[in-house]
């Protein structure tokens, strides 16, 4: 199977890469670095100079993966491929995109016959290994032609325990990936996954704030406790009722430096847990705890505490997210 990745970011390149171990798949591959490009050609790729040359360089139908970040860029690189791309050819939108510009474009794309999917694709920067968790919107004839392609890219049954009762469900569920539905929902399923992330992420930071704050000067001195919070990570990971990658994570950044001095606790928001949010707003579902860390990270950009350092470890540790001015 042939397919395009225009993007060739953190996880751009590596969804190549696992297509290649997986094997049976070729790639054409472009990006506005010349080197990324020629990475990933002394790799085995094709490389592109231009998106007419993608197109050039595919074998009908086309499918073309656009891993970008979501706005403005991916706008007009998909405007730019519907030019140039010709009917039942496929354009996949694998960035985190507003499920609602999701719909606006597969409306536009069904008018010229072109195929419009929007894949939510959670993994980050460990998905080569691990594989990705992709969420998927759009016609089920196309979801269905392009099967292969996810089940390379899913992470696979490992060794997650089934779950009973699933015997008359989707089997490919239970392979990390998932048809949700028509266009829009993969995207929106994704926009809930990372507002979730947001409320988890928060809740261990508070709770390791609280950890390391046990032996405060403002206790009664026989109330001070002088915690190890590396090792209470560590215990946490095995057998406890809290135990996820993203405490493996945070146990991880502790055990190279209980002091997170690294960080300093300035957070990013994606953008995801802004529109979850506004989905709540819309759906009228009180959402308290991820609107509550929504505003914890608005809060982080003009003071710091450990728990925003914890945050901060997180999200470099998922997904190679750097604070502004770090490298």
């Amino acid at each position: 199977m042939q397919l395009a990745m225009v993007g060739l970011g953190r996880m751009g390149a590596n969804i190549v890469r696992r297509l290649n171990k997986a094997g049976g798949f070729s790639a054409v591959v472009y990006d506005k670095s010349t080197e990324a490009v020629a990475s990933l050609a002394a790799e085995g790729a094709a490389g592109a100079g231009s998106l007419a040359d993608v197109v050039k360089k595919l074998a009908k139908p086309r499918t073309v993966w656009v891993m970008l970040p979501a706005g403005k860029i991916t706008e007009e690189t998909i405007e730019e491929l519907s030019s140039l791309l010709e009917r039942d050819d496929v354009i996949i939108d694998g960035g985190n995109t507003f499920w609602q510009d999701d719909i606006r474009r597969a409306k536009a794309l069904r008018a010229k016959g072109i195929h419009y999917l929007d894949v939510g694709t959670s993994g980050g920067v460990w998905g080569l290994e691990r594989g990705y968790c992709l969420m998927i919107g759009g016609e089920k004839a196309v979801v269905d032609r392009l099967d292969p392609l996810f089940a390379a890219l899913a992470p696979g049954l490992g060794d997650i325990p089934r779950t009973g009762g699933r015997e008359s469900r989707d089997p490919r569920v239970e392979q990390g990936y998932i048809h949700a539905g028509p266009n829009g929902a993969g995207h929106f399923v994704k926009m809930i996954h990372n507002g979730i992330e947001y409320g988890l992420m928060q809740a261990y930071a508070e709770g390791f704030d609280i950890l390391k704050n046990a032996n405060s000067k403002a206790l009664p001195e026989e109330h001070r406790l002088d915690l190890d919070i590396a090792d209470i990570a560590e215990v946490w990971r095995r057998g406890s009722v809290i135990p996820s990658w993203l405490l493996d994570l945070t146990a991880e950044a502790l055990a190279r430096n209980p002091a997170l001095e690294k960080y300093s606790g300035h957070v990013e928001d994606s953008g995801e847990g802004r529109w979850t949010v506004n989905a709540a707003v819309d759906e009228a579902v009180p959402a308290e705890v991820l609107t509550a860390a929504l505003y914890t990270r608005f809060r982080s950009r003009q003071s710091h505490t450990f728990a925003e350092k914890v945050l901060s470890a997180m999200r470099d540790g998922f997904g190679g997210h750097k604070e502004p001015g770090k490298s």
